[in-house]
């Protein structure tokens, strides 16, 4: 982690843009998934259903999509949490910085079918958030 320390600074706005940039993940994966799956205006009316019909790649987008909305509240209450219990801001960057970039290369993984690469990046992007969890308490000993 020391080479990337040294890239990423010590100010709490790396931590603010990786949450903004996590939450914008997943509809990059809907608009990847409809772009896919040859979305139409007229299947607006209903994009859930629309997008349920899909299959391949754009299914596969769409899969990613709602993974990525589901893991998203636990990242953002994890880089919360750190932040509230005085994690040193160099530990939270990286690990938000690493699990934005985990669930890019997740949601790639699943959109070109590589199920347990796609695994073991779901377990580390969940390592990084559980990361985030476990530095505050350890610092409270």
């Amino acid at each position: 982690m020391t080479a990337v320390s040294s890239l990423l600074s010590d100010s709490a706005d790396i931590a603010i843009w990786a949450m903004m940039a996590a939450s914008i993940l997943p509809f990059i994966f809907a608009l990847l998934a409809k772009i896919m799956g040859k979305f139409n205006l007229k299947d607006n009316a209903d994009p859930r259903a629309a997008l349920a019909k899909v299959t391949g790649r754009a299914a596969r987008a769409n899969a990613a999509q709602q993974n990525s909305f589901e893991s998203l509240p636990i990242f953002l209450a994890a880089v919360l949490v750190a932040m509230l219990f005085f994690v040193p801001q160099t530990a939270i960057n990286n690990l938000a910085v690493l699990y934005v970039l985990i669930r890019i290369a997740y949601g790639m993984a699943y959109i070109l079918n590589l199920p347990t690469f796609r695994s073991i990046l779901w377990a580390l992007s969940i390592a990084c958030c559980l990361m985030l969890f476990y530095l505050p308490i350890r610092l409270s000993f």
